[in-house]
């Protein structure tokens, strides 16, 4: 009566694992890179397979639920929020490590191009310092794109789009393995002491992600350890629900917003929530920036002072001072509506850029090569701008931590230099930032000029930058263009009011800020919250609120975000919160994959693993019908493959007696072998044993899900994705099997320009 669901994994990853280990070997051989590599958006990949958020109540996992009894169900409620809390002190950990490394070596640099820039302005010849600069970022960002490039080339980037996929149920290789997490960390610091134009925030979100699907297992496969502990929580639904809390965490730690995390794990990453799962993942969001709070405190000798909430620091804001009157609101929504447009050109230039990435740059170390270049080109160009400035403010009072005189009097320092010269973040102390919030309240920091220009220059900068083969996030970057030309719009008006009262620049900066990420990123609910509580003001709520609103409207009239649309790039099967909205005139009958394998519920064992050898199965799901020849009707559901090779001889049946031999299978053998299970061709079958019965009722899902054929694409599309399947069995009115609908049949059909359009499969 009911058709497949999605049975354990025990061959789910069988050909998944197969594949990858045949792309690993590839990898290894020496092959022939084309100069072009053909591709488009219009396409989905077919090496992506879907994880599995359905349990398959099969008879191995029942009887041992039911063995399981109340008290025992309260060990594993305990256990999951010490995982929790072990994720929220490690991902604070990995912060205060990034941040202090990242303080230490870019205060080395910063010194030894001060000095040099000092000693060659006396003396002429500053061409020589310019040479060194260059050469110091070169050097360290080609370090850290050589480990992305030819270690882990998943690290690149925020990681924020993968973790958006994983969550999604979309199956990333190596994406929340331990060598990703080592890579990240490394290219982060190396990729921010290279002075390019990136932020460390965002790559906390993936490092979190790792260290919780690492610690959720209670085992490493990269380093080949199982401590045997959380052995329950070695399924994909589990480690999803781990795994937002890891996201959660580390938005938490970069920021200090605890309810920010949250809500940005709801917003951008989550596709899969329930009330239990928000309170764990507040308390690891809690945990993760108290972590982070104290050890940063300690370290900076101010045990006791727990005023360092997060790696960003946006300074804190006078109420007083700093109010607003009810005829700014249509200024603040003409700033969103500014924000939104130029969020929407930045997607749209990095878009042409991505693309032109994928088709010429695709060879290792031609992406080590533009990632130096970029660096050089940024070390450049800040240096031009340093040179040719004439903005000089006086040090008295200033905080700023390498004060740069150059061609500036005696007392004074260079105030374009405070721009190029320093990390984008403030740390606490010393790492000050390129221009904070909280400078940029200060009325007297900084000249329209100088403003202008960086803004300008920044903005190409950042939007070259991200895509890069490097790890690195986008946060900060906007976070700074939107806030010089939020502050340059605040000082136009003050000229215009000739009233400094209400028309304070800094105010604008903030709210420049807000409009430039979330017209790039797209993000309202989980922005606003991030933003109060990195300033600690609660003033600013509504027209943040507002500001964002309109600069997501407006970003979204032109292109999607930033996320959404390096996704869509990457060919990967995502599946949105509903279907495309035109697509009512199609049934499950038209998007199903067909013919479908099906096996008996007592089958040769040579059959079986012909099956499961055949690479041209583009699902991985058998339905299980009745064995009499002249019925297919669907009684459970068996897919994916043996535990192991030692394991598959004794789950057979004899032929003569249906009586199992030898030991039982239990659930236990899966979990061991999750989430690497071996693939078929592992496994030694001698003839005589191709000949055996297996009996497959152990391992079949008796309650799968299934749909009739005359079920329109909506429906199917929120069976599919609301109950996070694999496989879902399309069935006739006689319910026998006639199709079967997985990920990427969903995927093809989304709305274009021109109404309802289908995309290509491919092996991209």
């Amino acid at each position: 009566q009911l058709t497949p669901s999605s049975f354990l994994r025990i061959g789910q990853l069988s050909n998944v694992d197969l594949n990858e280990d045949v792309r690993e070997l590839e990898t290894e051989l020496p092959r022939q890179h084309p100069n072009e590599i053909p591709h488009n958006e219009k396409l989905l990949s077919l090496k992506y397979e879907s994880l599995d958020y359905d349990n398959s109540e099969n008879q191995l996992f029942l009887e041992e639920e039911r063995r399981i009894n109340h008290a025992a169900f309260r060990t594993v409620e305990i256990k999951r929020w010490v995982i929790c809390a072990m994720i929220g002190i490690l991902t604070g950990l990995v912060a205060c490590f990034i941040d202090i490394v990242v303080e230490k070596l870019a205060g080395l640099k910063y010194r030894v191009v001060k000095g040099n820039i000092d000693k060659f302005t006396e003396k002429g010849g500053l061409s020589f310092s310019l040479l060194l600069w260059a050469t110091l970022n070169a050097s360290v960002v080609m370090v850290g794109s050589v480990i992305v490039a030819f270690i882990e080339p998943v690290a690149a980037g925020s990681g924020i789009p993968q973790i958006k996929c994983y969550l999604n149920g979309v199956k990333i290789p190596h994406v929340v393995r331990l060598k990703t997490l080592v890579i990240k960390v490394c290219g982060v610091i190396l990729s921010v002491v290279g002075g390019l134009a990136v932020g460390k925030e965002g790559p906390m979100i993936h490092s979190g992600a790792v260290i919780a699907a690492g610690i959720s297992q209670g085992r490493s496969t990269s380093l080949k350890r199982d401590f045997k502990i959380f052995e329950y929580f070695r399924r994909d639904t589990e480690k999803r629900d781990f795994v937002s809390a890891g996201a959660a965490a580390g938005v938490s730690a970069a920021f200090g917003a605890p309810v920010g995390g949250v809500l940005f794990s709801l917003e951008e990453g989550a596709s899969f929530w329930n009330q239990f799962l928000t309170w764990r993942i507040f308390f690891a969001s809690m945990i993760s920036t108290f972590t982070l709070n104290s050890v940063l405190s300690v370290y900076h000798g101010n045990a006791w002072d727990l005023s360092s909430p997060g790696l960003i620091n946006f300074g804190r804001f006078d109420n007083e001072k700093m109010k607003y009157t009810i005829h700014e609101i249509p200024i603040f929504i003409f700033m969103g509506v500014v924000g939104g447009i130029l969020g929407a050109l930045f997607n749209a230039l990095n878009y042409w850029l991505t693309m032109f990435r994928i088709r010429y740059i695709h060879r290792p170390c031609l992406q080590v090569v533009e990632a130096m270049l970029v660096a050089a080109v940024t070390a450049t160009v800040g240096f031009v701008m340093i040179y040719c400035s004439r903005d000089c403010q006086p040090i008295q009072g200033s905080t700023v931590a390498y004060p740069l005189q150059l061609f500036c009097a005696d007392g004074e320092y260079n105030s374009m230099a405070t721009a190029f010269f320093h990390t984008t973040e403030k740390s606490v102390r010393l790492a000050r930032p390129v221009l904070t919030l909280h400078s940029l309240s200060n009325s007297g920091s900084y000249n329209p000029m100088t403003l202008g220009l960086f803004t300008l220059m920044y903005f190409f900068l950042a939007c070259w930058t991200y895509g890069l083969t490097v790890s690195a996030g986008v946060f900060i970057p906007s976070l700074l263009i939107g806030a010089a030309w939020g502050r340059l719009f605040g000082i136009s008006l003050s000229y215009l009011s000739k009233s400094s009262i209400w028309a304070d620049p800094g105010k604008y900066a903030l709210m420049g800020a807000a409009a430039q990420l979330g017209g790039i990123v797209r993000m309202t609910l989980s922005l606003t919250v991030i933003m109060m509580e990195a300033t600690g003001n609660v003033t600013y709520g509504f027209p943040i609120m507002l500001v964002l609103m309109t600069a997501k409207i407006v970003g979204d009239y032109f292109v999607e975000g930033l996320y959404d649309m390096h996704i869509q790039l990457q060919s990967v099967p995502f599946l949105h919160w509903e279907a495309p909205v035109t697509s009512h005139s199609l049934t499950a009958r038209e998007v199903m994959s067909t013919p479908v394998t099906c096996l008996r519920r007592i089958e040769r064992v040579g059959t079986v693993v012909d099956i499961l050898s055949d690479t041209s199965s583009n699902h991985n799901g058998f339905p299980v019908v009745e064995s009499s020849p002249d019925a297919t009707q669907v009684r459970g559901c068996s897919w994916g493959i043996f535990p192991n090779g030692v394991s598959l001889p004794k789950v057979f049946v004899e032929r003569a007696n249906l009586s199992l031999v030898q030991r039982r299978l239990k659930l236990k053998d899966f979990r061991d072998a999750y989430p690497r299970f071996p693939p078929i061709q592992s496994i030694h079958v001698s003839q005589d044993e191709r000949e055996c019965m297996i009996d497959l009722s152990e391992f079949m899902n008796p309650s799968p899900y299934t749909v009739p054929q005359e079920a329109s694409l909506p429906r199917v599309f929120k069976v599919f994705r609301a109950l996070g399947l694999r496989h879902l069995v399309v069935v006739d009115n006689r319910n026998e099997v006639v199709g079967m609908v997985t990920r990427k049949d969903l995927a093809r059909y989304r709305l274009g320009k021109e109404g309802l359009e289908e995309l290509s499969l491919a092996q991209t």
